[in-house]
């Protein structure tokens, strides 16, 4: 086993504002290219671009694609009238039903004269760490290794996962905005290739101060004071 420093990390949950894009995809972390919805029993997913809006409804056996007509504001969000779909999107804190995600608006869209409900725009952060599971994107700015799993899991007071090579685990304390992690127990296994690459750029960062970031695309951001940062996903 190796010992690795306990780092100090420093809590900033920031939120930024999501709004409709373009069309081209994005990174994470960056503003979404397109407001999207979605809902449950049946599964529904609703993309809005600033050309068109495109519904998938009843788990993908109705399909329903018509020009965006543009927003009309109403009190509290702003609704799309079609032919075939009308979109109603309201601010107000939604769960999507299947998971503890949480979004920024709730979404109410009538196909064909059938009524779903659903959640929309930017995912909220978590309400606490405890009880999250997460995934690594990138370290470093680097993508991370495809063929290795990776893994960064929220317990009530330990913090566990992979990097992409050994399992670490250790206890974790959050007050007044700073986690505080350490010390981190891990294996002492070998990977060849970027494995071990991606793994030491990761504990190099947790031996300082990080920041916390959610942005309002999912996905959670570690900062480092020297600005180097390592992206993960949410892991439902």
């Amino acid at each position: 086993m190796i010992r690795i420093a306990p780092p100090a990390l420093t809590s900033a949950l920031a939120l930024a504002a999501c709004a409709p894009a373009g069309d081209m995809p994005q990174g994470p972390g960056e503003p979404p290219a397109a407001y999207m919805a979605l809902g449950t029993e049946p599964g529904w997913t609703l993309e809005i671009t600033p050309s068109r809006l495109n519904y998938d409804g009843d788990y993908g056996e109705t399909k329903i694609m018509v020009p965006n007509p543009g927003a009309r504001a109403v009190a509290n969000g702003e609704h799309y009238v079609t032919d075939r779909l009308k979109v109603e999107v309201t601010r107000g804190e939604c769960s999507d039903g299947m998971s503890d995600r949480r979004y920024r608006d709730t979404v109410t869209v009538v196909a064909d004269g059938k009524t779903v409900k659903g959640c929309g725009g930017g995912i909220l952060p978590p309400t606490e760490l405890a009880g999250t599971n997460w995934s690594f994107v990138s370290i470093g700015g680097v993508p991370v290794a495809a063929d290795r799993p990776t893994a960064l899991a929220f317990e009530a007071d330990r913090l566990s996962g992979s990097a992409g090579c050994n399992r670490f685990s250790g206890g974790y304390s959050l007050a007044d905005g700073t986690l505080t992690a350490g010390p981190l127990m891990a294996t002492k296994m070998a990977c060849p290739g970027a494995g071990m690459t991606q793994e030491n750029a990761f504990f190099a960062l947790m031996r300082g101060p990080v920041s916390l970031t959610f942005p309002t695309d999912g996905t959670l951001i570690l900062t480092g004071s020297d600005g180097q940062t390592t992206v993960l996903k949410r892991v439902i």
